[in-house]
């Protein structure tokens, strides 16, 4: 990959385009010689703190608070939980020995995969009265999982994740909860990334290891592919059980707790935000999420000119800055303006600043829109309302860009060779179905891959004809899609 810029078409090759964005684009190196374990670079890693920080100031806004809890979790309290234990098994890392090897643990150390078994045993502790309650905590980690298939930010053996883990006195605050964690995914994900997607609550069977109801966000890829960006889940009293969370009600009687636990996938939430904006020539960021938000290239080809177009960048700078914006002056004397405005356009900066001695003479800046590449000529003097008013119109565009394309990808079937049709044409089908384990098993077999991903969240079971895949009466109306 030696060329500077993205040599295949996003919507012709995706898989490629997506490996050449994260490798030419300086987000990640893969060369680390463990499979599933990535170097993120210092461009990618300032995307996930905004997100992070995004995630984190709702979560405190609505009573959380942050906390880091250890690496490790012993066996035993994996083995409280059965269901939990046995949807996880297989894809945890566990520590057994010491130094040399000579020195074996008197018991296996866990990875985390996940966190209930972490948090709980410590809620025990904590809650003993309904004074305790409501208690809501979260940590912005890395988990470990052995995932045989990997992919940068959409599968990998180390993730990044926010987990939050609340306790209630009662089921109905629990329910609400599970509404202000998809409320909280809105105000991130949607409004402030332009990420657009479907909360649908899981079929039973493919719900969260000991939860009563799994609650998940779908997006949809430039494939046709739909990647759960996050996750809430009712678990009910099934964890607060085993690990004996309890507390003396106001009634003088003990009582289990009522359990959440929401995860934000900030890793897929950022392979989402790659792909669904970025265009041919690379990354295409909103302002808010941009490592650099306005990038300063002066023009000049005689020496005579450099200071005073280099002045007035350095001015612009100041002023931006001052405005809170992050704000680079690209001076660098090696490199052509031609090859800055490729590099920059790959890496997604949303607003780029043209000086020469044109502008200088003028008082003027051009100014480059990344999203629409297009510019335009601005007055000094009126430039910190237009970057202002660029900052919500980018944002707008990439929503409504992200929007279309969403809703185009979602269609109705009514027949099997409907489902199958949409299926091989990258489609996320809208369909009556069955309810039935079998059928779904026996339609993910036959169009390789497509699964029931569920029904929408106030979804109530009724009579809706036939089911489209077997025939039989149709008790919900779910949707399908093939998934990472």
């Amino acid at each position: 990959m030696s060329e500077q810029g993205i040599t295949v078409k996003k919507s012709e090759n995706f898989s490629e385009w997506y490996s050449q964005v994260l490798i030419k684009a300086g987000l990640v190196d893969l060369r680390y010689n463990v499979q599933g374990f990535i170097v993120h670079r210092p461009w990618l890693m300032r995307i996930i703190r905004a997100i992070y920080r995004m995630f984190e100031e709702e979560l405190e806004k609505t009573g959380h608070e942050p906390v880091l809890f250890p690496l490790v979790i012993p066996e035993e309290n994996f083995e409280k939980e059965k269901e939990h234990v046995e949807g996880f098994r297989a894809e945890v890392f566990w520590i057994t020995e010491v130094g040399d090897g000579s020195e074996k643990l008197d018991r296996k150390l866990a990875l985390r995969p996940t966190s209930e078994t972490a948090f709980y045993y410590m809620y025990s502790y904590w809650i003993q009265s309904w004074r305790d309650l409501p208690l809501k905590l979260y940590q912005s980690v890395s988990v470990y999982r052995y995932e045989k298939n990997t992919r940068p930010l959409m599968r990998g053996r180390e993730f990044l994740w926010i987990e939050a883990h609340d306790a209630f006195a009662t089921h109905e605050e629990a329910l609400q909860q599970i509404r202000e964690d998809m409320e909280n995914s809105r105000k991130v994900i949607w409004e402030k990334l332009g990420i657009p997607f479907l909360f649908l609550r899981r079929p039973p069977w493919d719900k969260f290891g000991g939860a009563e109801d799994t609650y998940a966000a779908d997006t949809i890829m430039p494939d046709g592919r739909v990647l759960q960006i996050s996750s809430t889940h009712d678990l009910g009293q099934r964890f607060a059980k085993p690990f004996n969370v309890t507390f003396l009600d106001k009634d003088g009687q003990r009582k289990y707790v009522w359990q959440t636990c929401y995860g934000p996938g900030v890793w897929r939430i950022a392979a989402a935000l790659i792909s669904i904006h970025g265009d041919d020539k690379g990354l295409v960021l909103p302002v808010e999420v941009a490592p650099v938000q306005v990038v300063i290239i002066p023009i000049y080809y005689k020496d005579a000119d450099k200071e005073k177009v280099l002045g007035k960048c350095r001015r612009l700078e100041e002023l931006l800055k001052g405005a809170g914006y992050r704000v680079q002056v690209d001076a660098r004397e090696e490199y052509t303006p031609g090859y800055k405005f490729n590099e920059w356009e790959l890496k997604g900066v949303p607003i780029r600043l043209e000086v020469g001695v044109k502008e200088v003479e003028t008082n003027t800046v051009t100014v480059f829109r990344r999203d629409l590449l297009r510019k335009e000529k601005v007055s000094d003097e009126k430039l910190l309302e237009y970057i202002k008013y660029l900052e919500g119109a980018i944002l707008e565009e990439l929503k409504n860009r992200a929007k279309n394309f969403f809703e185009s990808r979602i269609v109705n079937a009514t027949s099997r060779q409907e489902v199958e049709e949409a299926l091989r044409s990258g489609k996320i089908v809208k369909m009556p179905f069955c309810g039935r384990e079998e059928c779904a098993n026996d339609l993910k077999e036959a169009t390789d891959g497509g699964k029931i991903r569920g029904t929408e969240i106030d979804f109530k079971e009724g009579d809706y004809g036939k089911c489209a895949w077997c025939g039989a009466p149709a008790r919900q109306i779910v949707y399908v899609a093939k998934a990472y």
